[in-house]
């Protein structure tokens, strides 16, 4: 591991977006992961956090994130509790600031997975315990950790690698992709109909990030533009949870679907390319959504085709897998009483 960092550089931060943390401090969290990685599957023991209490709030349902949280804290010695949205009174009968009060008198960090950044904001303001924010509609930093854990694992480094998001330009996840990237150098394409650009704010800020890091930025409807010379072709879903205009999205979306001819026009050979997905993904007909969005579109596959998800290329259990091992090097490293080791 690289850039080691004094005892408390991060014990008691909260993990609201990734804008939070620099550059030596997102590397070094995606460096502890890889560690943490690696005693997991040696079966080392790594209880850093024993006798802790985590509270795991959940407005919005998730596979990958529920397991992550659960196992990294059960991992680590700890004690997750999950709080989904029928189960506590936030924001409705209590407010988020009322209940960051409780919760942070009785847990030792908060997850807080839903849809307002303003209410995981508000957490961490009154709770006084790190509080980790497992997906907002603006933000999704706990998933960044996972995915340049992904790239470097890949590449060997992630300053310089050229990643292509393709799809919905100004979703949580290529808000992300967009300005993670910029802080780490990593050369970042935005490919989107014009009405689905990132924000001029967000761009903006990634603008001043990747003016410092040597990142180059590229915001296209330009298919071909957009995808040659990527190391890493990126997609999620069309409509984002909670959305419903799937009709307009289908209609926007069909020609930035990343099927086979997309990875062509990268231009890469294939053993310096890969495939990444946040998941859930649209791949087939295999789900009740699925088969729903094929009986009123016409389309078995949306953002991805099952070819190119089953393919060579892809990578995306690799990367669900990293939001266990990521996750827990973030909770080990802003809720623990020790120094964080040096490997």
């Amino acid at each position: 591991m690289t850039n080691h960092f004094e005892q408390n550089i991060f014990k008691g931060r909260s993990v609201l977006s990734e804008k939070d943390f620099n550059a030596d401090e997102l590397n070094y969290l995606i460096d502890f992961g890889l560690h943490l990685k690696t005693l997991k599957k040696n079966h080392i023991p790594h209880h850093y956090l024993e006798g802790k209490n985590f509270a795991l709030i959940f407005e919005k349902p998730s596979t990958r994130t529920r397991s992550s949280f659960v196992i990294a804290a059960n991992d680590l010695g700890a004690h997750p509790e999950y709080l989904g949205k029928n189960d506590i009174h936030l924001g409705d009968g209590e407010s988020v600031e009322d209940t960051a009060k409780v919760l942070g008198s009785m847990y030792d960090g908060i997850e807080f997975r839903g849809f307002k950044q303003s209410t995981v904001n508000t957490l961490a303001k009154y709770s006084g315990v790190p509080v980790w924010n497992g997906l907002t509609d603006e933000w999704h930093p706990t998933q960044m950790l996972a995915d340049f854990m992904t790239v470097k694992e890949n590449f060997g480094h992630i300053k310089g690698i050229n990643l292509t998001f393709m799809g919905d330009g100004r979703n949580n996840m290529a808000n992300s992709l967009l300005v993670t990237g910029a802080i780490l150098g990593v050369n970042v394409h935005i490919v989107a109909p014009k009405q689905l650009f990132p924000s001029r704010a967000t761009q903006k800020m990634a603008n001043q990030y990747a003016a410092k890091s040597g990142a180059k930025l590229m915001i296209t409807d330009d298919i071909d533009k957009g995808l040659k010379g990527s190391n890493v072709v990126y997609t999620d879903v069309w409509v984002s949870m909670g959305e419903t205009n799937w009709k307009e999205r289908v209609q926007l979306l069909k020609p930035y679907q990343v099927n086979m001819a997309a990875l062509k026009k990268t231009q890469i050979p294939d053993d310096q390319l890969i495939f990444m997905h946040c998941l859930p993904a649209f791949h087939d007909d295999k789900t009740s959504e699925g088969k729903e969005i094929e009986d009123k579109y016409g389309l078995s596959e949306l953002e991805v085709t099952d070819e190119v998800f089953r393919s060579k290329y892809a990578h995306q259990f690799e990367e669900a897998e990293n939001r266990m091992h990521s996750i827990k090097a973030m909770m080990a490293a802003t809720a623990g009483d020790l120094f964080i080791p040096k490997v």
